[in-house]
């Protein structure tokens, strides 16, 4: 099947569009990625993304407003990706999408009860004419489970090596792990859970400190610019998150604009600079990655794949490379996929994995009482076409 993936993450800079060709079943499966695309949010969107996640700042009507608007945006990114790939609609079979996420509630014990992502998904079938499945978390938390890392599960398919263990990290807004077993161990089980922020804290500082001149730190030239703070850093690496067991997952009600506005008040208090303030939040995300390797990776990790926006950050990746050595850090690139559309590939799956009736979350993952099918599907103007044929299949 030829299904897009459609994603927005916590950082919430923009649309991730990946047209895949997807084949095969758990064990012999494959995902091809013809075209990808991703769309910058403009300033205002994104701004009203960021005050929608903020409970202090929003309000009902601009959620609901914000479900439509941002369904909208999403539907547009979609027909011109699939213009851009030379394609038309009526080639496409699915449609797979994360939408946003506004709030991710973990209780005081570590459950979690609601994730909430918007973006309306009748709309884009409306306007796309392509079969959509949404809603990909709900089913999970139902179940008993985080709702996340929902990558992970596509990890497992297609990542694994053949005779020693790998973890896959990406660092987007918040950081998440999967540590998969080779595919030589048929007993052990997968791992995975959020290790902490991972560009979130950092971008709001930046933001904050350059006055909305730069979002994030491009190339890690400002971290690069300054010194970590050691006394600050071992005091913010205290925070509970880290030593809480897994499975655990977090986000911006925790790692998010209030959290980072308050550590870069409480650092210039201090008299920290600047310059300390960006190179200690990046040291912080490197150092709560290596912390989660050393508090829970159950066997040595060979290899390293990192993925998400702070693979761009050198500085990020190279104190990586020091705390995780003697572990290989690589990025997916190095095993033959797109790291900048490897998230987006993976709601592709999802939703071909749901269209197939087959679950798309792994207990030993997410926590859950039992593996679920996973999403919630609205039909598109090709759905009897698509019930046609499964029906002969």
């Amino acid at each position: 099947m030829i299904v897009i993936g459609l994603m927005s993450g916590t950082s919430a800079d923009g649309v991730d569009v990946a047209i895949c060709d997807i084949r095969g079943e758990p064990g012999s499966m494959t995902a091809e990625l013809l075209h990808g695309a991703t769309y910058e949010y403009e300033p205002a969107m994104r701004q009203r993304i960021l005050a929608c996640c903020d409970p202090a700042e929003s309000r009902v009507d601009q959620i609901a407003a914000l479900h439509v608007d941002l369904a909208e945006v999403f539907a547009q990114c979609t027909l011109e990706t699939i213009e851009q790939a030379g394609m038309a609609p009526g080639e496409i079979d699915l449609i797979g999408s994360h939408g946003q996420t506004l709030w991710h509630n973990v209780l005081p014990s570590g459950q979690v009860n609601v994730s909430l992502q918007i973006v309306e998904p009748a709309v884009i079938a409306e306007r796309s004419g392509i079969t959509t499945i949404s809603n990909f978390r709900a089913r999970d938390i139902a179940a008993g489970g985080q709702g996340a890392p929902l990558t992970s599960y596509v990890d497992w398919l297609l990542l694994r090596h053949p005779s020693y263990w790998r973890a896959i990290q990406n660092i987007g807004g918040m950081g998440n792990v999967t540590f998969l077993p080779p595919l030589a161990d048929d007993k052990s089980q997968p791992i995975a859970f959020d290790t902490g922020p991972g560009n979130a804290l950092l971008d709001i500082a930046v933001a904050h400190i350059t006055d909305g001149v730069q979002n994030f730190d491009r190339d890690g030239r400002l971290a690069g610019q300054g010194r970590v703070n050691e006394e600050w850093l071992e005091e913010l690496l205290g925070h509970s998150y880290y030593a809480r067991d897994y499975p655990k997952t977090t986000g911006r009600e925790t790692f998010g604009t209030a959290a980072a506005l308050d550590l870069v008040a409480e650092a210039q208090g201090r008299g920290i600079t600047s310059s300390e303030i960006i190179a200690t939040l990046t040291a912080l995300t490197a150092t709560n990655i290596a912390d989660a390797y050393q508090r829970f990776a159950p066997a040595p990790i060979h290899e390293v794949i990192l993925g998400g926006g702070g693979r761009h950050n050198p500085v990020m990746v190279g104190l990586l490379r020091q705390l995780l050595a003697p572990a290989a850090v690589m990025t997916h690139e190095d095993i033959g996929m797109d790291s900048d559309f490897k998230e987006a590939l993976v709601f592709a799956v999802l939703a071909f994995e749901t269209w197939h009736g087959r679950p798309a979350s792994l207990p030993a993952m997410t926590g859950a009482r039992h593996a679920s099918i996973l999403g919630q599907i609205t039909p598109g103007a090709n759905y009897a076409d698509l019930l046609r044929r499964a029906w002969r299949q």
